[in-house]
């Protein structure tokens, strides 16, 4: 048998260096697997450390912030003795009474009542002006603290300090969702006068439908134009196309209220043939008129260059035939030409769609109040130094369009994209 077995392996191909075949081969797989490895190597460092580690941290200032919980380990004590809804006794207001101390010395009180501010609006200064006087606080401290603010008795107060006592929290998601914490210890929907993020997210996501469905017609004649010209005529069209490229996104969104605006050009073009009265001009800037048409204006290239990257390769031989055959112009669109710009047609959807929601120069520009969008909002509170809500506020968007991406897949096949 070790006769047969030696007789076997000597029988085996071997490289130039005696090694066996199979061996060498291995190896050199190996070796360009690392090779190739380290050629992309750079590229995902790129990417984790300006995509992934942004995006994690975004995602982790959503649901945590210490501003109080490391200036009130006294009441972060008593919370955790006392199960929520329990009424705030002797004990509970000495804690508070200590914890302003704390904060006085460690000048903590303003970045804690700005935590307490988040979700009780109005209550920053109540904290700074305790924390000055916390001095003079003397037992019992329950009137004491009642006496300097009677705010520091209501049940939704202590509620929003009992949530906050965690850095972890979820209070940023639930003012997305237009709910806050109850006294009770449950969650409750706010006022309705007081409601703003959930029907500005739908707002969101329809006026980009509504963006991305103009931009597919008014794209798709122009796609087509460019797929069938002559090429010296093409290439003009193209530049055409391109040239909004080529042009600041701040300096065109200016000129288009220079041109909407009601002693615009448009308006005076319209008063001046007698469409429209001089005192009758139409509103067609800072409103959701406004957002329409500019945002279009700005995303119509990135509809029409995926479709006139598939309807420039479809030859037109299959219309002539489908003619040829009996098949009307209509019949010949429907069911021989359209089917195949379909890969065109839902890339160039979905990258107006995900733009469109992600907008949000244009609409602060030429919005105003009713054209406001969901990244607007995000904006403000990144500007007003809260970074959790705005971090909390672009994961729901974050959210709501890996939703629409994943029901594209399922539905249509995002491997039957063609961008180009």
């Amino acid at each position: 048998m070790a006769d047969i077995l030696a007789a076997d392996l000597a029988a085996m191909p071997r490289s130039a260096q005696g090694v066996p075949l199979k061996q060498a081969i291995a190896r050199a797989q190996a070796r360009a697997r690392r090779r190739a490895f380290l050629l992309v190597l750079p590229l995902l460092l790129f990417i984790l450390i300006t995509f992934l580690m942004p995006i994690g941290q975004m995602l982790q200032r959503s649901v945590y912030h210490d501003g109080f919980s490391k200036a009130a380990g006294h009441l972060s004590v008593w919370f955790q003795a006392n199960p929520a809804g329990t009424e705030p006794d002797e004990a509970a207001f000495a804690a508070l009474a200590a914890d302003l101390a704390a904060m006085k010395r460690n000048r903590l009180a303003g970045e804690a009542g700005t935590r307490i501010n988040y979700a009780m609006p109005g209550t920053r200064s109540l904290f700074t002006a305790a924390a000055r006087d916390a001095d003079a606080l003397k037992p019992p401290f329950r009137p004491a603290l009642l006496a300097q603010d009677v705010r520091w008795g209501d049940p939704l107060l202590w509620m929003a300090m009992r949530s906050a006592s965690s850095p972890w929290t979820a209070d940023f998601y639930l003012t997305g969702f237009d709910m806050r914490r109850a006294a009770d210890g449950g969650v409750e929907r706010v006022a309705e006068s007081n409601r703003v993020y959930l029907w500005l997210f739908a707002r969101t996501f329809i006026l980009s439908a509504v963006i991305t469905g103009l931009c597919l017609i008014l794209a798709f004649p122009v796609a087509h134009l460019l797929a069938t010209l002559p090429m010296a005529r093409a290439n003009l069209l193209m530049i055409l196309v391109l040239l909004p490229f080529w042009t600041s996104l701040l300096v065109r969104t200016t000129s288009w209220i220079v041109l909407l605006q009601g002693q615009g050009v448009l308006n005076s073009l319209l008063v001046a043939l007698g469409i429209v009265d001089d005192g009758g001009r139409l509103a067609l800037i800072y409103n959701r008129t406004g957002t329409i048409i500019v945002m279009m204006h700005i995303l119509l290239p990135f509809m029409i260059l995926p479709l006139y990257s598939v309807m420039r390769v479809i030859p037109p031989s299959y219309a002539r035939a489908a003619r040829s055959l009996g098949a009307t112009s209509w019949t010949t669109f429907r069911r021989i030409y359209l089917p195949q710009t379909l890969p065109g047609i839902g890339a160039g959807v979905l990258l107006v769609f995900i733009l469109a929601v992600g907008y949000y120069i244009t609409p602060a520009l030429v919005g105003g109040a009713d054209g406001q969008l969901f990244s607007n909002q995000i904006q403000f509170h990144m500007t007003k130094s809260n970074w959790s809500q705005a971090a909390a506020l672009a994961a729901m968007l974050l959210a709501g369009v890996l939703l629409l991406y994943w029901l594209y897949d399922r539905l249509v096949g995002i491997d039957k994209l063609k961008l180009g």
